[in-house]
């Protein structure tokens, strides 16, 4: 275990989001979850040209010695804009970046912070599925955002690596870093601030949005890592997409969610179904979740390829 030192007591329970200034404001939110601890939410919808690769929710641990971003952006320009809106709470610079996993908006920031004097960490198996799939994600991320923000992304890899569990300290706060398995990404993290009762999921839970299971997924272990991170009851909860919320949320929009999917796409596998015919699997209970046209049917592709060979 490895421990390094930072500040603060707390307020109360989640405050609305507070609009801040520039491009960045209109396309990321503020919302101070408790003292010092801030969610920066981003769209729910895809990856464009206007939210520079920030479709998701990163966090901001503000202390007496600095400040701890989870999570650096879709690319140079989109950390530049989270960087921004952090410059209007705090004159604190970023000293640790904290990437929760290996998709684009969790890590491609990260030379943007590095050249502000921040480190990096991530679990290693976070940095191996980076390296694996960074051609793909800037590829993506081109035909999305713009060659241009693109051209200005250097990918930059974490400088501290953890297998399962590290321990960082700054200003008096203690972030405990833990990674359990895979769940929407091989290496994603699960960040838990003991003495403010706070966890940031990352691509573990997802609210107000339908999650996506992807060929990078395992929708069977992302169920058991979920539960893991659950277990310490969170007060506050910080999504990977989504505003500031609580476990019942998360229970209800992630994890109810995956047990009914791999329970519905089980039973029309033991009835005979055939992958081609999984668009009848009725996941209409669910599409009170945002981009739920869009992703159902792929997720329940997705979790049928996964259960044929489980």
């Amino acid at each position: 275990m490895s421990i390094f030192k930072p500040l603060a007591p707390l307020l109360a329970a989640m405050l609305v989001l507070a609009p801040a200034q520039s491009r960045a404001d209109q396309k990321l939110a503020l919302q101070q979850v408790t003292e010092g601890v801030y969610a920066i939410v981003g769209e729910l919808g895809n990856r464009t040209t206007d939210n520079l690769g920030n479709n998701a929710t990163f966090g901001l641990v503000v202390t007496g010695n600095g400040a701890v971003l989870i999570d650096s952006g879709g690319t140079h320009s989109g950390a530049r804009e989270i960087d921004r809106l952090i410059k209007t709470v705090t004159a604190q610079p970023v000293v640790w970046v904290i990437n929760t996993g290996g998709q684009d908006h969790r890590w491609l920031g990260n030379g943007y912070f590095k050249n502000q004097g921040a480190q990096i960490i991530a679990s290693e198996a976070a940095i191996k599925d980076q390296k694996a799939r960074t051609q793909d994600q800037l590829i993506v991320l081109g035909n999305l955002v713009g060659e241009k923000a693109v051209k200005a992304t250097d990918p930059v890899y974490a400088d501290k690596t953890f297998t399962d569990y590290f321990e960082l300290e700054l200003g008096g706060t203690i972030f405990e870093l833990h990674h359990s398995g895979q769940a929407h990404t091989p290496g994603d993290s699960y960040v838990w601030l003991p003495q403010k009762q706070v966890m940031f999921t990352g691509d573990i839970v997802y609210v107000e949005r339908m999650l996506g299971v992807g060929s990078q997924s395992n929708s069977k272990s992302w169920l058991e890592v979920f539960q893991i991170m659950a277990a310490h009851k969170p007060r506050h909860l910080i999504p990977g997409h989504g505003h500031a919320t609580d476990l019942s949320q998360a229970n209800r929009d992630t994890y109810d969610y995956l047990t009914f999917l791999r329970e519905s796409v089980s039973d029309f596998i033991d009835s005979g179904g055939d992958i081609s015919d999984i668009g009848s699997v009725n996941q209409a209970q669910f599409s009170y979740l945002l981009n739920f046209q869009e992703i159902a049917g792929r997720n329940a592709q997705q979790v049928f390829t996964e259960m044929e060979w489980e």
